[in-house]
């Protein structure tokens, strides 16, 4: 004799399903979404013809050649600006992780001096990742003028608020008991991160900081819009002369880039597996 197995927390899923979507429906209505427009004859008409407009890709040799110092400038400044962004988000996301503090190790829970630190610590990360990087970049580029520079500082400023947030969370979600056990007999913060977090974070925190480098590729088209230069700024000058042939190779590199970048947070994951 069998009895049917029954999940107990399905109902509950349930009622939270409907009420979800009970709270969509309004929001989709103030959004004007209505994606059966995209099938109305007139507008399929129209993307048909915008889409047609990109084949085939541009593969004259001088726009090649274009396109590959372009390519070379917005990996620099996504790389670049990914460096940047780490310098500011470590030591930001090393305040906010609680497990560090020498002072919880005693009895109540921490000094008062070090909670005020934490506390300014978020604040300066909410203003560097509240602020969009394309709002940076128009600023940066009236003070560098056209090129790179502008995206570099745009990037490392709004991705160090976000990579920091990110780290202080991967560290402080971590196993404290190692780093607990090596700062009670006598060790330094710096030995206690490199040996109790950092085993047990560091491929979270690889494949997130690659995953925020991919996002800054793709980042720069945006400011390319804006004169930070890059493939962005390239897109755009293809976009505002309809060349449809030479958007397509952009996008074309892009995805490649996107999937290079990919496939190096999948082999940094496997080494330290």
């Amino acid at each position: 004799m069998s009895t049917a197995v029954r999940d107990p927390a399905a109902l509950p899923r349930l009622g939270w399903t409907l009420a979800a979507l009970v709270l969509l429906w309004p929001l989709l209505q103030l959004a004007e979404f209505k994606p059966a427009a995209l099938f109305e004859a007139g507008n399929l008409n129209a993307m048909g013809h915008f889409v047609a407009g990109f084949l085939p890709p541009e593969t004259a040799p001088d726009f090649l050649a274009l396109l590959g110092k372009a390519t070379v400038e917005t990996l620099a400044m996504a790389t670049a600006g990914i460096a940047l962004a780490v310098l500011l988000a470590v030591p930001l996301g090393l305040i906010l992780t609680r497990s560090l503090s020498i002072a919880r190790l005693g009895p109540g829970r921490g000094g008062w001096l070090g909670t005020l630190i934490r506390a300014l610590a978020r604040g300066v990360l909410a203003v560097l990742r509240g602020v969009p990087e394309l709002v940076w970049a128009l600023l940066f580029v009236r003070v560098f003028g056209l090129g790179a520079a502008a995206g570099v500082l745009a990037l490392g400023i709004t991705y160090g608020g976000m990579l920091g947030k990110v780290y202080g969370e991967i560290l402080e979600s971590s196993d404290a008991r190692p780093v607990r056990t090596l700062l009670e007999a006598g060790s330094g913060r710096l030995a206690a991160l490199c040996y109790g977090l950092l085993p047990n974070a560091a491929r979270e925190l690889v494949s997130y900081t690659v995953y925020r480098w991919e996002c800054a590729v793709r980042a720069s088209v945006v400011m390319g819009f804006v004169g930070a230069g890059g493939l962005g700024q390239l897109m755009d000058q293809s976009m505002k002369m309809l060349n449809g042939g030479e958007a397509a190779s952009i996008l074309a590199t892009f995805l490649v880039l996107v999937l290079a970048a990919d496939a190096l947070s999948e082999l940094l994951r496997r080494r330290l597996a």
